[in-house]
């Protein structure tokens, strides 16, 4: 990530609030965004320090364009302490203001999506993109922000009827995934990136995928987040899965011991055990995308899929839990009913 120049991503900022949020004279925009805290500061690598930083500043001008551009709406930039990881709630401020926009962009390190913060927003008639790990390189006009969204929305429609059609999943991998599990009466759900058509619309940008909802208890198998496809992750991290969830996790080096602590397997712990679920099967879909380290555009590559675990409730699940975490896998196939959809990366539909 380089040091946000305004003038490099104007236009994509621009697009952005027009096109994907709908943005209109006389709404409120709101622009969130988590800063370290002190024990950031004090323990994270530099690397990650320097993110961190460099994106509440893109958020802070991407407030600023949106003042400038956008003189008929009130703009507030709202940056908050970072919770540390995924899926963790914001402060209680934070979530208010959040419920009280019209349209909210979420440039956090850590994702907002599988919160009640999130939830509580689009229940108020709230549009929200939500951008974690952002980067002001995908404003640029070859970036996956710049992808035609009409065409990726369309993609990303065959892929839902399929999903939604489909009993069983098996996906596989050449770096060692092999895992199976059920979406029986889970539909196939999409994220297009265009979110601006009526009140209560959500997503990521930049957007492109589908996605399914696995059914709880079913998940068997093996998956592994190779090196070079999960922010800084330097050994490949294998979970071993049965019934649903994971039971063993080795390797990882720094990033796998820091899941170790969050599953803390072997233990009945309600909190840890929702931790543990298999929450989610994505397919990406934008042509743009190509960054494999930062999840929130590797899982939207085309040709790759995503499996996450933790929180599956604030996608349509029956598990709560402070943790959403995906693993892209790239050159995967991808199995529905014992029909090939993806063969090592290429679409077969």
């Amino acid at each position: 990530m380089s040091w946000p120049q305004k003038e490099a991503i104007t236009q994509g900022v621009m697009d952005m609030l027009r096109i994907n949020m709908g943005l209109k004279s006389g709404e409120g925009l709101l622009v969130v965004t988590d800063a370290p805290r002190t024990v950031d500061w004090q323990n994270e690598i530099q690397a990650k320090l320097k993110a961190m930083a460099e994106r509440a500043f893109l958020a802070r001008l991407v407030a600023e364009i949106g003042t400038e551009e956008f003189p008929g709406c009130s703009v507030v930039y709202w940056p908050f302490l970072a919770t540390g990881r995924h899926g963790a709630e914001p402060d209680g401020d934070t979530a208010a203001r959040m419920r009280e926009a019209d349209v909210v962009v979420a440039i956090t390190t850590y994702s907002l999506s599988h919160t009640n913060a999130r939830t509580g927003a689009i229940e108020a008639g709230g549009r929200v993109a939500s951008m974690p790990e952002f980067e002001a390189r995908m404003f640029e006009p070859d970036g996956p922000m710049a992808a035609d969204y009409l065409q990726i929305a369309a993609d990303c429609q065959v892929f839902a009827d399929l999903l939604t059609a489909a009993r069983e999943v098996v996906v596989r991998a050449p770096h060692g995934t092999d895992l199976r599990f059920s979406v029986e009466g889970r539909p196939g759900q999409v994220d297009t990136g265009l979110y601006g058509a009526e009140p209560g619309m959500w997503g990521n940008l930049p957007a492109g995928e589908t996605y399914a909802i696995p059914l709880e208890g079913t998940a068997e198998g093996t998956l592994v987040a190779p090196v070079g496809w999960y922010p800084y992750l330097e050994e490949d991290m294998v979970f071993r899965l049965e019934q649903g969830e994971v039971v063993e996790l080795t390797g990882g080096g720094a990033i796998g011991d820091r899941f170790r602590g969050l599953l803390r397997l072997g233990e009945d712990d309600p909190i840890c055990r929702a931790r543990r679920n298999l929450a989610e099967l994505g397919i990406g879909t934008n042509p743009n995308a190509r960054k494999p380290d930062n999840v929130l555009e590797a899982e939207k590559i085309k040709g790759t899929v995503h499996i996450a675990i933790g929180d599956n409730i604030h996608m349509g699940g029956t598990v709560e839990a402070d943790l959403h975490d995906d693993f892209v896998q790239p050159q995967a196939d991808l199995i529905l009913d014992g029909e090939p959809i993806i063969l090592n990366g290429e679409w077969q539909v």
